[in-house]
């Protein structure tokens, strides 16, 4: 005779199932977290207000120092298209992930032991390897042997460069210039300088998206075609 206890009817339908446990267990940590919530918003003067601009300043915290922060421009060397006082958003991902500036970009940088200690707001001209030039024999900057048109937003009346320059990127950093050449201090002026005027990619905090402020200004920093159509390097891999 099998003598092994079966469960009969009754227990079957009285032993608690997985789910009602898991259920239940839930609705503890459920009330646990919505106690602890409750005993914040007492100990908070302001209670749910206070708690909610809290959680909110946390968010823009962690925005500004990961992902997007605000930048004021302080001068007059990105004129015509960057004015003093603009507002840009710089977009701090944008080199994440293995990603790298390209020729055409705005790029907000890092200058302490290069330029000076501050933080700088130029255009890529240059990256490792590219060999920069100027001026061609109708006075542009030559990238690679390709003459760039810089015409859409070099600084009306500006000349490309009133200083003659003929160098190499070294890999890893790059070249930049102000988009008013009259009145930036950039890669030209620092040529015997430390670094040889050259910026570490390292050194780039992020790239400028947008201008946000004023609102008559609003808009989106494009990367000029007239870059696109510069060759790669000799001897770059891509």
């Amino acid at each position: 005779m099998d003598t092994e206890a079966q469960p009969t009817e009754r227990d079957r339908s009285s032993s608690p199932s997985d789910s009602e446990t898991i259920s239940d267990t839930g609705g503890q940590e459920g009330r646990s977290r919505f106690s602890l919530v409750s005993r914040i918003t007492d100990w908070l003067p302001g209670g749910r207000i206070t708690l909610t601009l809290l959680v909110c300043l946390l968010f823009l915290l962690v925005l500004n120092r990961f992902v997007v922060q605000p930048f004021q421009i302080p001068s007059g060397s990105m004129e015509q298209g960057l004015r003093i006082g603009d507002r840009v958003l710089v977009n701090k991902l944008a080199y994440r992930f293995g990603a790298e500036p390209l020729r055409g970009d705005v790029v907000v940088f890092d200058g302490t032991g290069y330029f000076g200690d501050a933080d700088y707001i130029k255009r890529v001209v240059g990256v490792g390897g590219d060999h920069v030039v100027c001026c061609d024999k109708e006075g542009r900057i030559q990238v690679n042997g390709r003459s760039v048109d810089e015409s859409g937003f070099l600084y009306p009346g500006d000349s490309p460069s009133s200083v003659p320059f003929d160098v190499v990127v070294p890999d890893g950093t790059l070249f930049v210039l102000g988009d008013h050449r009259g009145d930036s201090s950039d890669s030209r002026d620092h040529l015997g300088s430390p670094g040889g005027g050259m910026i570490p990619v390292g050194e780039v905090i992020g790239r400028a998206d947008w201008i946000s402020w004023p609102f008559d200004h609003f808009s989106r920093l494009e990367r000029p075609v007239a870059y696109a159509r510069v060759p790669a390097a000799e001897g770059a891999h891509g």
